[in-house]
């Protein structure tokens, strides 16, 4: 999992998979999306509770609900393209979507090629574990007594490697084990994208603590077309207002289980 880190180191691919678009198409406007009647948005169903497939084969999710929001804001219909992580960028390039979703973290390479609304929301690479292991730091982990429960090939083993060099690891072969093992008492501690870790705890009552200090934290928006201006601003707006409105942390609770945890906010200018 730990997506931050791993959709960052994807970033190279993502820019080479854009080469391949031969030139530059014009993003529809917004007076074109708005007479279409519909806006293309791309979803990624790999990324449960961001998005996943139904039990009738439909994307839903949290970005679903969210897009649907600003389609109705918007005053246009909803309609939902599927993407991937290699071809999100290129869809957007190419004109194919209007906007992308499925955790686009901000960041300075991707802005090369697409432009990014306001955040819409946070992802928090951080530490879980339980009240009996709480520490004020992730650094305080540092120590032979301490054991990490991971995910066998996931990114945080290394970053563990490299950085908690003292800790212990335990490696399982996938999140719900890994959980599991955490709430059972057979390690101290995980590294992740906490908030994707959510479904998973609600299935154990142990009194979950989660470290204050994140390791990092990604800031994710809407992914739209360089020439798309227009709709970039109008966005922004209607991003603005999701927050404003409590709507964003409604639909963050619904599909992740609690509460997000470094919310965007809401402020004049972010």
């Amino acid at each position: 999992m730990f997506k931050g880190i791993g959709k960052f180191l994807a970033t190279i691919g993502l820019i080479a998979s854009t080469s391949l678009v031969s030139a530059p198409v014009e993003a529809r406007t917004l007076d074109e999306i708005i007479k279409s009647g519909s806006v293309r948005v791309g979803v990624n169903p790999t990324l449960p509770p961001l998005g996943k497939f139904d039990d009738k084969n439909q994307i839903t999710g949290f970005d679903v609900d969210f897009a649907t929001e600003i389609a109705k804001m918007l005053g246009v219909k909803l309609e939902v393209v599927q993407v991937g992580s290699p071809d999100r960028i290129p869809f957007v390039v190419s004109g194919k979507i209007d906007f992308v979703m499925g955790a686009m973290t901000r960041n300075p390479e991707r802005a090369k090629v697409i432009d990014f609304t306001v955040p819409v929301h946070t992802e928090v690479l951080g530490v879980l574990t339980t009240k009996a292991n709480q520490k004020p730091d992730w650094k305080d982990y540092n120590k032979a007594d301490v054991t990490f429960v991971q995910v066998r090939g996931s990114t945080p083993v290394k970053f563990i490697e490299d950085n908690l060099k003292n800790a212990k690891v335990t490696l399982l072969d996938n999140y719900p084990d890994a959980v599991r093992a955490l709430a059972q008492g057979r390690g101290t501690a995980m590294i992740d994208v906490i908030d994707f870790m959510g479904e998973h705890m609600q299935r154990h009552k142990v009194d979950w603590q989660i470290v204050d200090t994140p390791v990092d934290i990604y800031y994710c928006g809407l992914g739209v077309a360089k020439n798309a201006t227009g709709l970039k601003d109008w966005l922004n707006v209607a991003v603005f207002e999701m927050h404003r409105r409590g709507k964003t942390a409604e639909l963050w609770k619904k599909w992740f289980g609690m509460d997000m945890i470094k919310p965007v906010g809401a402020t004049p200018y972010f």
